[in-house]
């Protein structure tokens, strides 16, 4: 179980994208920005992380890069406009990192720890032991634990995964769910 009286303005939130901040669309991948649509109360949670994050972290594989079906202009414009449009209501991103590698021994590639190696460069206050990784696959609860950080599995409804896998620390079936169960007093 996740501490939450434990989390201050000292901690780092790590976010995966697809599934956790926008609907994915089965069996293909998020190509273009028309295509991107967040998930319900998502700006809201947000708000919620950025009074109480010292920083707020997207990790994301994007294999569909290496595969030419996204176009890595695409790919930046949908990260501009996704930042941007939760900046404008309210909430913040720190950084972006993203792995468009496909081969899943890619350092990048989570559940590998290649894109937390990137974000502690940036950010060398990071502690990951004072962090938490918000995702809805396994890969990202082991790039999580891999990380010694404490771990928030999403499920958006999907009833398909063993809560009880040792990865897991939390489950909410939604982002903002979980920035609502955060500790409301240090906000």
């Amino acid at each position: 179980m996740i501490n939450f009286n434990s989390i201050n303005n000292n901690w780092c939130l790590f976010l995966d994208r697809d599934g956790v901040i926008n609907h994915e669309i089965k069996g293909k991948y998020v190509n273009t920005w028309s295509e991107f649509v967040f998930h319900e109360g998502v700006p809201e949670a947000f708000r919620i992380f950025n009074r109480l994050f010292k920083r707020i972290i997207i990790v994301t594989n994007q294999r569909g890069v290496s595969k030419g079906l996204t176009q890595l202009k695409d790919l930046q414009t949908i990260h501009i406009n996704m930042q941007e449009t939760i900046t404008n209501k309210g909430g913040r991103i720190d950084a972006i990192y993203f792995c468009i590698e496909q081969d899943d021994s890619s350092p990048c590639r989570k559940p590998n720890t290649g894109m937390a190696l990137e974000a502690i460069k940036q950010f060398p206050d990071i502690d990951f032991k004072k962090a938490i990784m918000v995702g809805d696959k396994l890969s990202d609860m082991a790039f999580g634990r891999n990380l010694g950080m404490q771990t928030a599995f999403i499920s958006n409804g999907r009833n398909e995964i063993n809560a009880i896998d040792k990865s897991i620390d939390e489950v909410f079936d939604s982002l903002i769910n979980f920035a609502r169960a955060l500790p409301a007093d240090k906000l």
